[in-house]
Order: structure tokens, then C-alpha cells, then sequence
């Protein structure tokens, strides 16, 4: 094992739906950030995980998801290959797990009931969002908004006829949608080393004021309640300046903040793979 030497793994294509570039492109700046660092670095995909290594990297930071390559990556964490995220990090942002996790954690989250896809009424009194419930988006019937509860049984039905026997329901809040970026543990005075928020674009924005500082601290505690390092996710700010987090994902794209966060991230993995300084 060199202590240079590491790999770096491409995201599915199938969980990159129009991403598929901000994905990959993500992931090429930070391996160039590193070999400017000293790093030899190799990227992989997903399906080139199978196989032993001829020579274990000293780590790996990874985007893939599916549970056939975590598993994959989770031998060569027994072989003491550091990770960034790790396998078990990424697997607790499926939302059936993200939900346990935060509930044993306390983090506050949105209210949100796992469900049958098939076989039970499911009771909707307001509208909600009905989510499939590991992954997340990564097509159209993955998260879809259902006015009432006939809209929420045919969500629920194609996820059924497409092999989902559980999915999550959540009540739709009002509020401005953000979206937000993180790098790291966190800092001692609460806030992640880095971090970016940002307004969803498609929306009727109303811009509610809120506290910035509560909102990088719940995002800190909820990262660090999954074990994440490198996160991004959404959140609703309420007409009260209220803060609902909805959503943890696990490596985004960070594609308004491409070259920024991948000079942050570079820097963080040479600290974390040993090589460089705080």
C-alpha cells in the first residue's frame, strides 16, 4: 500500500440523472487537486470494483451508491484503506436508514412514515411527497407530489409494479426550497469547515428570513449523525424563519461551486489520506 496512492469512484450513471457530467467533473477536479498534492490517483467505476487490487490504494473517495459496490469498497476498509465518504456513510443516506439514524440522533427532520408500497391504505390528509425508500432520485416515480390520497396510491403503485415493496411518505411544508453544501466534521465554533447554500431555482421565492448559523450547525449534526463527510442535501425555511431539513445526499455534484469546492475537498482528502496539513 502506497500512502500516494489512491483511487477515486465515479457515481452510477443511472443515479446521475441529468448529472451525469457535474458528477464526473466533480470527481476529475479533486483527483487533479490531489496529484498536484503528490497523490497518484486512479478512477474508477463502479463496475470496476470487482477483482482483487493488484495494489491497495491508501484511500478512497467515492460517489457510488449501490449496495454492490460499497460492499466491494467495505472489503478493502477490512484491509485498512481509508474512505471518504465511507460505505457505511453513503448506506445511511437511504432514506429508510437516514430515518433511524436521525431519530437515535435527535437531529431534527422532516416528519416521515415508511410505508407499503402494496397491501395497506395509506391515510393522507394533506399533500405530501411519496419517496422510494434507499435511494434517491434517479427517475421519473422515484419522488412524487401527491395532492390527496388517491394522487398518493397511484404514486405508491408504480413504485410497487417497479419491484419497491416500501416507500416514505412526507408532508409537503411551505417555504423557500435551499439547497446546501458541506465539506468536513465541522469547526469548533459549530459551522463546517465549508459550506454553501443556495436557493432552488425553480420556485416562487419569497426569501423568508432565517438564521444562517442554525441553519450550517443542523446540517453539521446531521452529517455527522450519518457519518458523512462530504454532503449536500435540501432544507425548507418556513414563512417563520423555521428550518426543515428534507433531504442528506451523500457527495453532490456541487456544480455552482464546481472549482471552489473541489480545491476544498483535494485539500481535505491530502489531510485525510495523510499527506497534508491543517
Amino acid at each position: 500500500m502506497s500512502d500516494s496512492y489512491c483511487w477515486g469512484i465515479f457515481r452510477e450513471e443511472a443515479h446521475s440523472p441529468g448529472r451525469e457530467s457535474d458528477d464526473s467533473e466533480i470527481l476529475r477536479l479533486t483527483a487533479k487537486g490531489l496529484e498536484a498534492k503528490g497523490f497518484q490517483v486512479d478512477l474508477k467505476t463502479p463496475d470496476e470494483l470487482s477483482g482483487a487490487a493488484d495494489d491497495l490504494p491508501r484511500g478512497v473517495f467515492l460517489m457510488c451508491e449501490r449496495t454492490e459496490a460499497l460492499q466491494a469498497l467495505r472489503a478493502l476498509e477490512a484491509e485498512g484503506v481509508l474512505h471518504v465518504n465511507t460505505p457505511a456513510g453513503v448506506l445511511n443516506t437511504y432514506r429508510d436508514r437516514m430515518i433511524a439514524q436521525f431519530a437515535e440522533s435527535g437531529v431534527p427532520f422532516i416528519a416521515s412514515r415508511l410505508v407499503a408500497t402494496a397491501g395497506e391504505r395509506v391515510e393522507v390528509r394533506e399533500p405530501v411527497w411519496v419517496k422510494r425508500s434507499d435511494v434517491h432520485n434517479t427517475q421519473a416515480g422515484d419522488v412524487v407530489y401527491a395532492a390527496d390520497e388517491a394522487a398518493a396510491a397511484r404514486a405508491l403503485a408504480g413504485m410497487a409494479a417497479r419491484g419497491m415493496s416500501r416507500a416514505v411518505v412526507q408532508p409537503h411544508v411551505d417555504g423557500d426550497l435551499i439547497k446546501f453544501y458541506g465539506i468536513g466534521p465541522g469547526s469548533p465554533n459549530g459551522e463546517p469547515p465549508w459550506f454553501r447554500w443556495f436557493y432552488h431555482k425553480e420556485q416562487a421565492l419569497r426569501k423568508f428570513p432565517f438564521d444562517e448559523r442554525a441553519l450550517a450547525r443542523l446540517v453539521r449534526r446531521a452529517a455527522a449523525a450519518l457519518g458523512l463527510e462530504i454532503y449536500g442535501g435540501d432544507c425548507i425555511v418556513t414563512p417563520s424563519g423555521g428550518l426543515v431539513l428534507i433531504d442528506l445526499n451523500a457527495w453532490p455534484s456541487f456544480a455552482l461551486f464546481r472549482e471552489e469546492a473541489a480545491s476544498a475537498i483535494s485539500a481535505y482528502l491530502a489531510v485525510r489520506f495523510g499527506r497534508g496539513r491543517r
